[in-house]
């Protein structure tokens, strides 16, 4: 499987690393990275995070957009100007910079969490709470109430 599913919990441990699930490096490998593009999420208070196909993603969009635009530029900037290549260790271990880590706050423990194409790291009690909006918003979705109900 060369997508990102589930979440998992992992601890940083005393040197400030921490292990990328085991399926996601799996992801990535098949994808052909042997690292994690990452940046802070435009949406939430979480990393974005993936392999090849992410960073193709953001390049696909930033070529919708004319060149030298002031949209380009911000897109490029938000997306392509705060990521960094996170490299793993022998054991699938990444270490964040302080930067990436103050984006979702995170500190002793971290949340992976798989939407496909990417996934996103979040600080544990972030993610519950996201995780319960999400399941609430779908729940008025289906009903067919949520149409117009926001985010």
């Amino acid at each position: 499987m060369d997508c990102f599913l589930s979440h998992f919990a992992h601890r940083f441990g005393a040197k400030g690393r921490i292990s990328i699930p085991a399926a996601f490096r799996q992801a990535l490998a098949k994808g052909g990275f042997e690292g994690v593009y990452a940046y802070p999420s435009l949406d939430a208070p979480a990393l974005d995070c993936g392999g090849h196909k992410l960073l193709a993603e953001i390049d696909a969009l930033l070529a919708t957009l004319p060149p030298f635009s002031p949209a380009r530029d911000a897109f490029a900037t938000a997306l392509l100007g705060t990521s960094e290549i996170l490299r793993m260790d022998s054991e699938g271990r990444v270490l964040l910079d302080d930067r990436l880590k103050a984006a979702p706050g995170l500190e002793g423990e971290a949340v992976f969490v798989g939407q496909g194409h990417k996934f996103q790291i979040w600080e544990p009690s972030r993610f519950a709470a996201r995780l319960d909006a999400a399941r609430a918003r779908v729940r008025l979705l289906r009903s067919g109430q949520g149409a117009g109900a926001p985010a």
